[in-house]
């Protein structure tokens, strides 16, 4: 009985010293979840999808369609009513026309368009 156990024992500690088996890796420590503050949205700009991504991304992969979207800033988007159905669209600045999502009617942007901030800070220094 002895022997079993001494042999048992001697097995183990040749198991413990001859490390891991051959092909395993360690596991990485999984990512850090980002608080809610830290995320953004956008919508694909393919499928319409809303997509969630963390705040500073360049680019967001939509994981529906994958599609590549590229992301803009608040400070990089104009505002617009659909001249149709009166959505509200979203553009990039510089941008001569937008499309509605909704109707696909096509919206020239025209000089005003450049931003909608812009225009209504121009109507309230002429006041």
């Amino acid at each position: 009985m002895e022997n079993r156990e001494k042999e048992s024992m001697e097995n183990q500690e040749e198991n413990e010293e001859a490390g891991p088996p051959p092909g395993w890796q360690p596991i990485p420590p999984p990512l850090p979840v980002p608080s809610p503050s830290e995320m953004a949205q956008m919508v694909c700009g393919s499928c319409r999808r809303l997509l969630a991504y963390p705040r500073g991304a360049r680019h967001v992969k939509c994981s529906c369609c994958q599609t590549v979207n590229f992301v803009l800033e608040a400070h990089q988007v104009g505002q617009v009513k659909c001249a149709s159905c009166a959505v509200l669209l979203m553009y990039p600045y510089g941008a001569p026309s937008v499309r509605c999502s909704s109707c696909c009617f096509v919206t020239e942007i025209g000089v005003c368009g450049l931003s909608l901030f812009l225009c209504m800070c121009d109507l309230a220094n002429q006041i």
